[in-house]
């Protein structure tokens, strides 16, 4: 489980603090989503749980490990990351995949290396694919083969930053899928930022709104309110059910369009 504790955080120490005591946790298999607005701290987030940066104070703990003192090495191991912006270079989907398992085999892949990467291409529905320059797929599979090079990593928690940003909605919806399945089936965590409300209420377990440097609201799926984003995003939308989900509706683009 991840835990995320009182974390506080600012890129100096004469700006203001992005993250003032942002708290969170996360079960093995659960899907969490953090949303908020531009600018709310999301990827400030992330880059203190991957090591990228450090938080002036708080703790982050993984099934009890504190990462903060792990070795960037070491949290590879742990923790694997899908960025926005992904560059390959001209690699074959397959080797893309073994990259993921470097913090693992150091200079030289082993066969078991080898053979790790086949099997999450398997897991993903790339293996027919592996000999492919990246560069030649679309902008669906090229995400495929970035999950899947997380997934090589063997990681305990993915963390994914804005994983659909790029995508039209068939490769949008395959991706998240993809990514709750693997959750479940691997038994991994999956904390991803997510702007699409609507994706966010059918994709996540556990939805973590920012506003003001903290987590102001932690909520499963089905108890997400209105007010709940009004407050957040300063908008005026409502919910209502179709065929047993929640979904999100603009009440300005509803009133413009009667």
């Amino acid at each position: 489980m991840l835990e995320v504790r009182d974390l506080r955080f600012a890129y100096s120490r004469r700006s203001e603090p992005v993250l003032r005591g942002v708290s969170l946790s996360l079960a093995d298999g659960e899907v969490g989503i953090v949303l908020g607005r531009n600018g709310s701290g999301k990827t400030t987030l992330f880059s203190n749980i991957l090591g990228i940066n450090s938080p002036s104070s708080g703790s982050i703990t993984f099934d009890g490990t504190d990462i903060l003192k792990l070795s960037r090495r070491e949290r590879a191991k742990m923790i694997a990351y899908v960025p926005q912006d992904i560059r390959f270079g001209a690699l074959t989907v397959f080797d893309s995949v073994l990259m993921g398992r470097v913090a693992r085999f150091g200079l030289t892949a082993g066969e078991e290396d080898r053979e790790a990467a086949r099997r999450v291409l398997e897991d993903v529905g790339l293996t027919e694919l592996a000999e492919r320059t990246v560069t030649e797929l679309s902008g669906g599979e090229r995400q495929k083969v970035a999950i899947a090079r997380a997934l090589a990593q063997e990681p305990r928690l993915l963390v994914l930053d804005e994983p659909t940003g790029n995508l039209d909605i068939a490769n949008e919806r395959l991706i998240l899928e993809e990514a709750r399945k693997l959750a479940r089936s691997r038994g991994i965590g999956v904390l991803s930022s997510l702007h699409d409300l609507n994706r966010a209420l059918g994709f996540g377990d556990r939805l973590f709104f920012i506003k003001d440097g903290i987590v102001k609201y932690d909520c499963r799926r089905g108890d997400v309110t209105a007010d709940m984003i009004n407050d957040v995003f300063g908008g005026r939308v409502r919910m209502i059910d179709f065929e047993g989900e929640k979904i999100v509706i603009d009440e300005k683009i509803t009133e413009e369009e009667t």
